[in-house]
């Protein structure tokens, strides 16, 4: 028995398309969404192509320094001058002025970024979070040279030397960590706050419903909630100290020394490379190879930094 709308021409009602008009209805989206995919393959493949791009061009020149030097004085020799006569190649001046300077950007990064990320998502109303966060992320605007030049001349020259009157010369590691957290505070701040903006309220609800205050609610219910994501604003804020180049060359020196005090000197293994590459080595000697040594170890421990980060966000993620 047919229906009305089947001796009309028309599809019976109630019942599924046939696969004509299926196939048809697919074929009109297919080319949109084939591009969209195209483009997306192409995105992931470029970044794939460019991080292999880069170990290559780190790993051939730093062979070829490692045919000439030992990995072991490489990573254990505690005399960093491979442009003078006697040359050496220990790393480890470089290592310690990095982890100084990281360290010293992290104890200020860390408290004011994670503080500022709980004033925006617990306590700040949306009109002034809409003018704070703004201004906040302003200061990841700012070019990290003039956040170098602030720190050798205003934090450096100034707040330490005249009005703290702390013993220290014209460049010390502490002065560019001080600059480097603050530069990284925006960093830490809006992913973090990001996160915990993410827990559900319903978390908050009950939490006020057993009689906790805000405070306590933030710091015991919504903070450990959003941990994945603020550890991972922490490792990122880790990265980019590690990696900081401009601030570091100009605010913490450029001679390489085992840093015992933060008053000190000391070149970093990104100023090192900056200034060096500025240099007149001659390119395939082993003065120029030092460049890549240096950036191959940089990129090792950044990536050992991101593994760490990896398994750390996955253990502890939350699923709501």
């Amino acid at each position: 028995m047919t229906t009305v709308a089947e001796r009309q021409g028309g599809p019976a009602i109630g019942r599924a398309p046939s696969p004509s008009s299926s196939s048809s209805f697919a074929g009109r989206r297919r080319p949109g969404e084939f591009l969209i995919k195209l483009g997306l393959r192409l995105a992931a493949a470029i970044t794939v192509i460019t991080t292999v791009g880069i170990v290559i061009a780190l790993l051939v020149p730093s062979l070829s320094f490692f045919a000439e030097v030992s990995p072991f004085e490489f990573l254990f020799g505690t005399r960093w001058a491979p442009r003078f006569a006697d040359a050496s190649f220990g790393v480890l001046p470089l290592v310690t002025a990095t982890l100084w300077t990281t360290v010293i950007a992290l104890l200020v990064a860390v408290p004011f970024g994670l503080g500022a990320a709980i004033l925006l998502a617990e306590y700040a109303k949306p009109r002034f979070r809409k003018v704070l966060k703004p201004l906040l992320e302003i200061l990841a605007g700012i070019p990290t040279v003039v956040y170098g030049f602030f720190a050798l001349q205003f934090v450096q020259g100034t707040v330490l030397r005249d009005w703290l009157q702390l013993p220290t010369g014209a460049f010390s590691v502490l002065a560019a960590g001080l600059v480097m957290g603050v530069m990284i505070i925006p960093t830490i701040a809006s992913i973090a706050e990001d996160a915990m903006s993410a827990v559900p309220g319903a978390l908050r609800q009950g939490s006020a419903a057993l009689g906790a205050n805000r405070m306590q609610t933030t710091l015991r219910i919504v903070f450990p909630a959003a941990l994945s994501g603020i550890v991972a604003a922490v490792v990122l804020g880790i990265s980019r100290a590690v990696g900081e180049t401009m601030i570091v060359a100009i605010a913490a020196g450029s001679q390489a020394q085992l840093v015992s005090n933060p008053l000190e000197q000391g070149q970093t293994m990104t100023g090192f490379i900056a200034n060096a590459a500025l240099g007149d080595s001659r390119v395939g000697s082993l003065e120029y190879n030092t460049l890549f040594a240096v950036g191959l170890l940089l990129f090792l421990i950044t990536l050992l930094i991101n593994f760490i980060s990896i398994r750390f966000v996955r253990r502890f993620r939350e699923a709501y």
